[in-house]
């Protein structure tokens, strides 16, 4: 048994179940400029003493924390927030003390109640008294040390002589809320006790920038985006679609891999392995005698063109994200230089990728386990501030979950160092708690389960996953209906209410979604057999799209898209409540923002889930939530279609028709 005695035995307040607080403090929570973060944790000491509880927060570029009283809830559970304001890392913690001041304050009511004299009481609370006006001293609060050195020699006066009438006063004030608050303006801060106080440890906050929080994908396939049939697409044709895209409301334009694409093996239509004439490969074959990662396809255009793409972008608003696959054709540069980057087989040659039962013959994976792992990594970080000196500043990332953990940490951590502004997207459709790490690493984006989510019931257990529990720290969903690589079953059908409701809801659900561009918006549907993947996929053809074709699928997205940026209430994901609703297949949820009666943004959104039946519901609204009295009447304004209705109390009444709109908007007007 140790004989070794604790630092300091002094210290008696325990501090615990800090929330958040991710892995231990391992990893920040996430957040952007504006937002208030909310910490609570166990506070509790031995006895009946009373205590006193801060909570620290400061900006990695300030040098002293600041602080903010925190409230004793219940139990032993206290809270506190403060609001991030400005981009960049945040750390906090939390610092309680036995409230000695405090604490006698509550003896002496007890006594007084009791009857007892408290002479000697009194002479104690002079001590205290004067350690309040020594620190308003060093506080440069003369007023306040002035009157706490009177206070002091009103309790030593009265303390003399029990019968004298400044006993009677020392009592009173010794009771009164003046005394109260200057043991919590000054308090005595002995032998406190610091959570997490090593600074190597401390509680986190990474701040990213506003469209961390709030944002609106299109993705396209450059080489698709002619005008003309047959024509292979350049970035001057992309330029001419922005006025098209940014006039939907969309403010991110994602493109799949713009590089190189290499020769050998290269696939044909439908993932053919035999490459007829004329075949353009598939962007992810990257790599080829004209260059890698860092290299642009030529008949794209040039680096010129594509920084020149990146700034008219920004003249609408939008920003270009790219694609980081970390894979490489057998042509790609690395293949010839850095052959030790690749995995060979006993009989010397290179395996090429595969994901069972899929084969990708025109692909090399790169192989993280190499000796030269480091040359590797620093490589990887080259090719990302490349593209950061052409002014890219969101990067989409391929199957990140098929690549080491700790490189993910280490790259963006370094990329961030120089680019603070650097967003990326994690593509991981993959086990559970894989996809939550990638998201403790760095991703500000993750893509989710959404695609596989249809009946209300999968639905709103998947949103309390995200929303309720500790992902909502750390883990920023970004909803797509589909992508480029996956058309779900739910959506094979080509069933024109189907796509509203999928789309409208990825659109309410989360602040961050995206669309796979004209393929969406048309309702491209018809699946490869048997698979959730497009027959014609134009992962492996160059696609001619009717560019000027409109639908109710198109009115619909610039429509909401508008209204998501008219209301604050959608530019968050984790504001969600649901609501009870006497239907299985109506879905109805509240998303609100700003507290006071000017700012307030409160919508109530009610889908009908199911796309081929019309249904009638009465739909819960939870009226104690927003300050609404049981016999009142309120409006209900439908944002999509215009109209107003008259609502009374909690239950009201909703008719949707999947044939003419499945879906409400209600913005509650009080």
């Amino acid at each position: 048994m140790s004989n070794t005695l604790p630092t300091n035995g002094q210290r008696r307040v325990v501090i615990e179940k800090v929330v958040p607080e991710i892995d231990g403090g391992r990893f920040p929570i996430k957040a952007v400029p504006g937002d208030v973060i909310a910490v609570e944790a166990d506070i509790f000491a031995d006895g009946h003493d009373y205590l006193l509880a801060r909570l620290l927060y400061k900006h990695t570029d300030d040098d002293a924390f600041q602080e903010t009283s925190m409230a004793l809830l219940v139990n032993d559970r206290w809270g506190a927030s403060f609001v991030v304001e400005k981009q960049g890392r945040y750390t906090y913690t939390i610092e309680a003390w036995v409230d000695h001041p405090g604490s006698w304050q509550h003896e002496i009511h007890l006594k007084v109640a009791d009857g007892q004299t408290i002479t000697s009481e009194l002479l104690a609370g002079a001590q205290y008294v004067d350690g309040m006006a020594q620190r308003a001293e060093r506080a440069g609060n003369e007023h306040d040390a002035d009157a706490l050195r009177e206070m002091a020699a009103l309790f030593r006066a009265g303390a003399a002589d029990p019968a004298d009438a400044q006993y009677n006063e020392a009592v009173s004030v010794a009771e009164s809320d003046q005394f109260t608050f200057y043991t919590k303006l000054y308090p005595e801060r002995q032998h406190p006790t610091r959570y997490m106080h090593d600074s190597q440890n401390s509680l986190g906050v990474e701040v990213d920038r506003a469209r961390a929080g709030f944002s609106t994908w299109y993705c396209l396939f450059p080489r698709s985006a002619a005008r003309e049939e047959g024509k292979h697409g350049t970035f001057r044709d992309v330029e001419a679609l922005l006025p098209r895209i940014a006039g939907m409301g969309f403010d991110v334009l994602y493109l799949p891999p713009i590089h190189p694409i290499g020769m050998a093996h290269r696939k044909g239509k439908n993932n053919s392995v035999v490459c007829q004439p004329g075949d353009p490969g598939v962007p992810y074959g990257i790599g080829s005698e004209l260059g890698g990662h860092d290299a642009i396809h030529p008949e794209l255009g040039t680096v010129e063109d594509f920084k020149h793409l990146i700034a008219i972008a920004a003249n609408y608003g939008m920003e270009v994200a790219m694609d980081l696959a970390i894979q490489c054709s057998p042509d790609h540069p690395w293949a010839k230089e850095h052959p030790e980057w690749f995995k060979k087989r006993p009989d010397g040659t290179i395996q090429y990728a595969e994901n069972p039962p899929k084969k990708y013959q025109d692909i090399y994976p790169v192989y993280f386990e190499t000796e030269d792992w480091q040359n590797l990594w620093q490589e990887l970080k080259r090719v990302l501030l490349v593209w950061a000196s052409w002014g890219v500043r969101i990067v989409r990332v391929d199957n990140p979950h098929t690549k080491p953990f700790a490189f993910w940490e280490w790259v963006i951590a370094e990329v961030k160092k120089e680019f603070p502004d650097m967003l990326f997207l994690s593509e991981a459709f993959t086990k559970p708690k894989v996809m939550q790490e990638l998201a403790k690493r760095g991703f500000a984006h993750s893509y989710t389960y959404y695609t596989w989510r249809n009946n209300k019931a999968e639905l709103q257990q998947y949103m309390t996953e995200l929303t309720q529990g500790e992902m909502k720290y750390f883990f920023r969903p970004n909803f797509w209906p589909t992508t480029h690589d996956i058309n779900p079953y739910s959506l094979q059908g080509g069933h024109e209410p189907q796509f509203l409701i999928r789309y409208f809801m990825a659109a309410t659900l989360s602040s961050n979604y995206g669309i796979y561009g004209p393929s969406f918006e048309l309702m491209e549907h018809i699946p490869f057999p048997n698979k959730e993947e497009y027959l014609n996929s134009e992962k492996y053809e160059i696609k001619y799209w009717d560019w000027e074709k409109t639908n109710k699928l198109t009115y619909l997205i610039g429509l909401t898209n508008r209204i998501r940026r008219e209301n604050a209430a959608l530019q968050q994901t984790n504001n969600i409540t649901f609501c009870t609703v006497n239907d299985d297949a109506v879905m109805a949820y509240l998303k609100t923002s700003g507290e006071s009666t000017v700012d307030a943004n409160r919508l109530l959104i009610v889908v009908n889930t199911d796309a081929y039946q019309r249904r009638a519901a009465l739909v819960q609204v939870p009226i104690w939530q927003l300050g609404i009295h049981p016999d009142q009447t309120y409006q209900v304004h439908d944002l999509l279609t215009g109209a107003y209705y008259p609502w009374k109390g909690e239950w009201n009444f909703v008719d949707l028709d999947p044939y003419v709109l499945p879906m409400h908007l209600f913005r509650i007007e009080v």
